[in-house]
């Protein structure tokens, strides 16, 4: 299969979806952000001088979804029906792990969207927390699911895929 952000000469190209039709669209991309074990506990409590790290890293990461043709040249801008983060501290792991469900009634899908959320969220915490903890780590950050569409719907192998 093609590249289809090509031409038949090579040069870059937005896909031309007008003749699509407009479909129930679905993405889940996950990640994490790994840090000291005391610097999640200052999340946890809450007791960051910056405010509340989590809700501000879901505000942030639902922003991103929403801007993603702004920082993706090829993307499409779309208008999404919901946008859904949830972020669960790990403490067995020293991390933090975020979600994004994105969804939009449209002609092209979102996975761009919902990645793009969870490493604007990851980003969030990173920037809230970096003067105490400039060795954290965003990692793992994927595409788990997509449905609509042409392609229909996808999901991850969990046992098949490397993290």
């Amino acid at each position: 299969m093609p590249l289809t952000h090509f031409t038949p000469n090579g040069e870059a190209r937005m896909v031309d979806v007008g003749d699509k039709a407009p479909t129930h669209r679905r993405a889940v991309a996950e990640g994490r952000i790994r840090m000291e074990p005391t610097t999640l506990a200052l999340i946890e409590q809450g007791g960051h001088a910056k405010g509340d790290v989590l809700g501000i890293a879901r505000v942030a990461g639902i922003m991103g979804a929403k801007r993603t043709a702004d920082l993706v040249p090829l993307c499409h801008p779309l208008s999404l029906t919901r946008v859904e983060i949830e972020l669960t501290p790990c403490p067995g792991d020293a991390a933090i792990q975020c979600r994004a469900s994105v969804e939009t009634r449209g002609q092209t899908g979102v996975e761009m969207e919902a990645l793009c959320a969870v490493q604007v969220a990851l980003l969030t915490i990173y920037d809230m927390c970096k003067a105490v903890d400039r060795g954290m780590t965003l990692t793992n950050i994927r595409l788990v699911e997509k449905a609509g569409g042409r392609s229909g719907h996808w999901t991850r192998d969990p046992n098949g895929s490397p993290d």
